[in-house]
């Protein structure tokens, strides 16, 4: 897809892609962000029914192979592989809903910031404080390093292996791809890709690619080669638990209102992210699947509407007022994924949990996180993490993570009465 020529924030004329669309959105200038957001809906409107018709031939698929093999839903045959149960899913949709009014909160403060009378959706991703926090690279290893001893020094020393021993690829170059990435192979390190910035973000990257790196690491040193690996239900918990402990860090050492202001406002954002957002995504998912064994037939009308009243539930802003969002599930490739998206949220959850426990636990605590580090695929996912401490059959967990954003919440609040985001 070619997406059409837009402003950026100099005012130059450049290429929409996925690739700029979010930071686009990140402007400070409205101008920027709306025209980029109409200008990238406009053209998915353009393909409503072709994407339709793909996504819903996608959930046919996933429905005729659990219908064959015996299954009750597509759900259902999805969750099997990794032997976890439908409950844990149904626990996270109803939990997040129960926890929609703390989203509303959010929203009607970043209207408040921004000093809008009409907040849109393409409002929501630039961020709220004027602070731009840098790191060096150098900086940025020295803290990670710093954060990281809160495991214990086998952890430890193996974070200043991967950082001394050229585990990092770690700037920007041609014909490398974007983002960040931890990978390797059973036998050699994990190494670790990034594009570095010396922004507060990059930072929070670092942490969360060497969580995912040590994870590899200790179940390489422990496991088989058969178990070796870990499945994506437990992968995100090792990155977010170290970027959790980040933020408790950093709100622990800043003294002044701005920084920490900035600290906050990334860490809510984070969990807008991927807890409600992945789990309005999994809400969604699983009614295109069960609308399409019901006999319902997934136009882009039935799409649209569905998507635009989830949208609304989840954030508060009416659908006719940001008309452009029913498309947006046309954007999002996790959507052919089979029941995929709902593991970001339950892995986000558990490590805010987890990240709570290790910072003001016991040794046990680390000892018994350290243990589903090493653990690998020995066991299905839910055995696993119930090593370190968390039942993820239970909403415990999820209450326990909604408790520590509205704590954040409340104290962004009070600095925005204070005006620490001016």
């Amino acid at each position: 897809m070619v997406f059409p020529i837009v402003s950026d924030d100099e005012g130059n004329q450049v290429q929409l892609t996925h690739g700029n669309f979010i930071s686009l959105l990140e402007s400070k200038n409205r101008e920027v962000r709306k025209e980029a957001y109409q200008a990238m809906y406009a053209t998915y409107e353009q393909f409503q029914h072709t994407y339709a018709k793909t996504l819903q031939t996608n959930v046919k698929v996933h429905n005729y192979d659990a219908r064959v093999h015996h299954f009750q839903s597509a759900r259902e045959a999805a969750l099997a592989a990794n032997d976890i149960p439908e409950s844990v899913y149904d626990t996270l949709v109803e939990t997040v809903n129960d926890y929609l009014p703390l989203l509303h909160r959010y929203v009607a403060l970043r209207k408040k910031i921004l000093k809008l009378d009409d907040l849109k959706m393409y409002d929501l991703h630039t961020p709220l404080s004027e602070m731009d926090m840098s790191f060096t690279y150098e900086e940025a290893l020295k803290k990670a390093e710093e954060v990281l001893a809160v495991f214990g020094e086998d952890y430890a020393a193996r974070v200043h292996r991967a950082f001394t021993e050229r585990w990092i690829d770690v700037h920007v170059n041609k014909g490398k791809c974007s983002g960040a990435y931890s990978g390797g192979s059973y036998d050699t390190n994990a190494f670790m890709l990034l594009n570095w910035q010396d922004t507060l973000d990059n930072l929070f990257t670092l942490v969360h690619e060497t969580g995912h790196s040590l994870h590899s690491t200790f179940t390489r040193e422990n496991q088989p080669y058969v178990y070796g690996d870990y499945s994506i239900f437990l992968a995100e918990i090792a990155s977010t638990t170290n970027e959790n402990i980040l933020t408790e860090t950093l709100l622990k050492e800043v003294t002044d209102d701005k920084a920490r202001f900035a600290i906050l406002n990334h860490y809510l954002d984070g969990f807008k992210g991927t807890i409600f957002r992945q789990t309005q995504f999994a809400e969604f998912e699983d009614s295109i699947h069960k609308a399409d064994q019901a006999g319902d037939v997934l136009t882009s009308d039935y799409l649209n509407q569905l998507y635009a009243e989830l949208n609304e539930k989840y954030y508060g802003l009416s659908k006719e007022d940001n008309p452009e969002i029913q498309y947006e599930w046309a954007r999002i490739p996790h959507f052919y994924y089979n029941y995929y998206v709902y593991q970001y949220a339950t892995g986000f959850a558990a490590a805010s949990y987890l990240a709570d426990k290790v910072v003001h636990g016991t040794q046990a605590d680390i000892d018994r996180y350290l243990d589903y580090l090493k653990e690998g695929s020995s066991d299905y996912p839910l055995n696993v993490i119930a090593k370190a401490g968390v039942d993820m059959t239970s909403r415990d967990y999820l209450d326990a993570a909604f408790k520590i954003f509205e704590e954040r919440l409340n104290e962004l609040e009070a600095l925005v009465e204070k005006g620490a985001h001016l």
